[in-house]
């Protein structure tokens, strides 16, 4: 596992989001998501993902409008749409397109390339470094990402970044239901590299006492 952050690299174009979200996820596999704090850089190859859509999604959070909350979901493409859930985590999303439709990929799991040992101390109870972003909890906290990023841009600003890296191959891609949502869990736009340890287990949504928000 690499320590060091990768040469500088050109992020991914701003066209390659301005796509629908089921059509951009699996292409974010094997890409790499860069955060840059005070604290240092980690780096992440992307794992597993999960793609919503606006309107025509009951599961998104853009489902039934725009608000103040989902507001950076409308484009443009190419930011990330953090949001917390359940009372203590962050989630980390990116905004696809086309336009101005609301969209996002959440990112569930990665494997940590670069910054092992800044995101060792932030995930303190990881048994294993597959266990740091095995997880779209864990995932924004061996990056640091919290709300205070949420509207960043992902080609272009200083923070966060979305790096080429090696996609894995059509033929490494798996798909299938969408984990922990209450409706629209059966929709196949969860998407993940094959036999990779850092994947997060599936788990079908179970009822809470509070009711859980949607996207993951």
């Amino acid at each position: 596992m690499s320590t060091d952050p990768s040469p500088a690299a050109a992020a991914l174009p701003r066209s390659f989001f301005d796509r629908p979200s089921p059509e951009v996820a699996p292409d974010l596999l094997g890409r790499v998501l860069r955060c840059t704090l005070p604290a240092g850089t980690v780096e992440l190859r992307l794992t597993e993902v999960e793609a919503y859509l606006g309107a025509d999604d009951p599961a998104s959070h853009a489902y039934r409008g725009r608000t103040p909350r989902n507001a950076v979901m409308f484009g443009p493409p190419g930011h990330a749409y953090v949001y917390f859930t359940y009372g203590m985590h962050y989630c980390l999303n990116v905004v696809c397109g086309p336009g101005t439709a609301a969209g996002g990929v959440l990112l569930r799991a990665g494997e940590v390339t670069a910054g092992a040992d800044l995101a060792r101390r932030r995930r303190a109870t990881s048994r294993r470094d597959s266990d740091l972003a095995q997880g779209p909890a864990r995932l924004a906290v061996a990056l640091g990402v919290d709300r205070t990023q949420n509207g960043e841009d992902l080609v272009e600003g200083p923070v966060l970044r979305l790096l080429p890296g090696t996609p894995p191959g059509e033929a490494l891609v798996r798909r299938g239901p969408r984990t922990g949502v209450a409706t629209g869990a059966q929709t196949p736009w969860r998407f993940w590299t094959a036999d990779d340890p850092t994947v997060s287990p599936y788990r079908a949504h179970t009822p809470r006492r509070r009711a859980p928000s949607v996207q993951g």
